[in-house]
């Protein structure tokens, strides 16, 4: 039987057990790896931006099946009639992010943002499309620019046969919900390995004090690329010997990092565009390469009320407020952290999987731990 586990296995949950059902799973700064300087918001996830939701769907079956879906909504409601607006920054384009064109050439996207396979994203699309064009006031709707970004499961996943349905798409879409958002192997990181160590997916974010603005930016990352581990200014992988072409069995670097960004500063697509650079510099803090055969995506987007698009209106004049360029300094600074931290909470949420083709360990915790502390790269754990 196909094991299937999604968010809504968790929906009859009350708040407050769904709350303590994530904090019993440790994550980075839980044990003592603070990284940078500014503070995280209340879930430490892209959900502490206002509005935004989440949805898992995993697929395990036996060692062939470790794959999935992973949906981030910038706001629960008609995306198509109100639109927000977008930047997306490549870091190396071997991927298959499917609706970027638009996105630079107006500017915004019109659907939730879908993680999953490579192979999987014609699905996705296919499942987003329908979504939209069943949404109340979209029924003379023609054209729709689904966003489905992806990463190569193929170590650990039959990647081949496709495991993914549409049904598993709508299911992580309609499951979406705010709060803690799972992370390790679940939805589209259930089947990624990252620095020769299970992947997965993370998240985090940072809040800037009321003197700078008290905007949120918030991360959420599907990891699946190589290079050599960094954890707060440590070298892990060093210390470890475990890094790409150190020997054959590491070679392999290729496999992509998705990185999905959301803020509730009123940004232009053109800022957006420059945060989404900024958040490059943190997944190269990680040790990432950015290797011939990864793509590296970077997708920014603003839920604020008044940036929205209206799809339909009477007037032929947008009037949108703009945070001016002077003041993207500080948000540049919480992107670059917040990604930085998304990446190592995917790796420490991550557990040992064996898959398709090899068994890809887990973090081993016992000796990252003492290395951090060698290099002086742990606080006092909360």
């Amino acid at each position: 039987m196909i094991k299937i586990i999604s968010v809504t296995c968790f929906l009859c949950l009350t708040a407050a057990s769904y709350a303590q059902q994530f904090k019993t799973e440790k994550r980075a700064r839980d044990y003592g790896i603070e990284i940078g300087v500014m503070s995280p918001g209340k879930w430490n996830a892209i959900t502490d931006v206002p509005g935004v939701q989440v949805g898992h769907l995993t697929r395990q079956e036996g060692d062939s099946v470790h794959t999935g879906v992973t949906a981030i909504l910038p706001y629960k409601g008609n995306m198509f009639q109100h639109k927000v607006p977008a930047g997306i920054f490549i870091g190396n384009g071997f991927g298959k992010l499917s609706g970027i064109s638009q996105i630079n050439e107006l500017g915004n996207i019109e659907t939730p943002i879908i993680l999953t396979n490579t192979l999987n994203v014609g699905r996705a699309i296919e499942a987003v499309v329908e979504y939209t064009l069943s949404q109340p006031g979209n029924e003379r709707v023609q054209s729709v620019n689904a966003i489905v970004g992806e990463t190569n499961d193929g170590e650990l996943n039959d990647i081949r046969s496709m495991h993914v349905s549409k049904e598993n798409v709508l299911n992580a879409i309609h499951s979406a919900t705010s709060g803690p958002v799972q992370e390790g192997n679940v939805g589209a990181g259930t089947g990624t390995v990252c620095f020769g160590f299970k992947g997965g997916i993370g998240t985090a974010s940072r809040v800037l004090p009321p003197s700078l603005g008290g905007y949120t930016v918030g991360v959420l990352v599907q990891t699946n690329y190589g290079g050599i581990l960094q954890i707060n200014g440590a070298p892990v992988g060093r210390e470890l010997q475990q890094f790409s072409f150190r020997n054959k069995l590491l070679n392999n670097v290729d496999g992509s990092c998705m990185v999905v960004i959301a803020t509730d500063a009123p940004l232009s697509d053109r800022n957006l565009e420059r945060l989404a650079k900024r958040a490059f510099i943190g997944l190269g803090k990680t040790g990432g390469i950015v290797s011939n055969g990864s793509g590296e995506y970077f997708i920014a987007f603003s839920t604020h009320d008044s940036v929205r698009v209206a799809y339909d209106t009477p007037s032929s004049i947008l009037h949108q407020p703009s945070l001016h360029n002077d003041y993207m300094s500080p948000l540049f600074m919480a992107v670059i952290e917040a990604v930085e931290e998304a990446i190592i909470n995917s790796l420490f949420a991550a557990k040992t999987v064996k898959g398709f083709r090899a068994t890809i360990p887990a973090l081993p915790l016992n000796k990252v731990l003492p290395i951090l502390k060698k290099y002086n790269a742990l606080s006092q754990p909360n």
